[in-house]
């Protein structure tokens, strides 16, 4: 209780100090693909819409500059085409991105540049298969077929209205091959962008 306590404190206390914390929330549709290799020949998959939506947070280091960590659902995953086959996967992941931004003023409002590393971890997902109108699925299997923990670099562009009002843009490059006991020659990764709206409350 006594360390509940103290951490309680030190919250109120760092949200004493940074009065110019902002929290938010945001939401868009996010484009997926996969990139993927097979005994070293390197194939991208075709794009499958998704969601990424949750909740951030602006913490400020500077004028101008913040930390903005971010807890986000995001859904992940890429379409095949193989002569009259067609394979679908998507997977759900729980996605915590810490972006350093910047955030000069420009306007009325304030332009906003981020860029840093994201982990995420897989919740769950469904591979599809579907062959002249005929449909298979199943749950993604993590113990032989994909990997939970996924990490990468995200890029983010965009501009925020002084109402708390943000629209922007975003890229995530994952950089872990996400294939159960892949290797150099035999691996996926995941690759999405997207559009997002959103709004910021909290400062002065």
């Amino acid at each position: 209780m006594k360390k509940v306590l103290l951490s309680v404190a030190a919250m109120l206390l760092v949200g004493a100090t940074f009065a110019q914390v902002k929290f938010g929330v945001v939401a868009g549709p996010q484009f997926s693909s996969q990139t993927y290799k097979i005994n070293g020949d390197k194939e991208t998959s075709d794009l499958l819409t998704g969601l990424r939506a949750g909740v951030t947070v602006d913490l400020p280091l500077a004028d101008e500059f913040f930390i903005q960590p971010s807890l986000l659902y995001s859904g992940k995953g890429g379409k095949e085409k193989i002569n009259n086959l067609t394979l679908k996967e998507r997977i759900h992941y729980l996605q915590l991105p810490i972006n350093f931004m910047f955030k000069p003023e420009v306007g009325a409002g304030n332009l906003y540049l981020g860029a840093g590393p994201y982990f995420a971890m897989g919740l769950g997902g469904k591979s599809e298969a579907v062959i002249g109108g005929s449909v298979v699925s199943s749950d993604i299997d993590w113990d032989d077929y994909r990997k939970r923990f996924d990490a990468g670099a995200n890029l983010q562009f965009g501009y925020e209205l002084p109402v708390g009002l943000n629209f922007g843009l975003y890229a995530d490059l994952g950089l872990v091959n996400i294939r159960q006991n892949g290797d150099s020659d035999n691996s996926r990764r995941n690759t999405s962008f997207g559009v997002t709206a959103g709004y910021k409350f909290g400062g002065r």
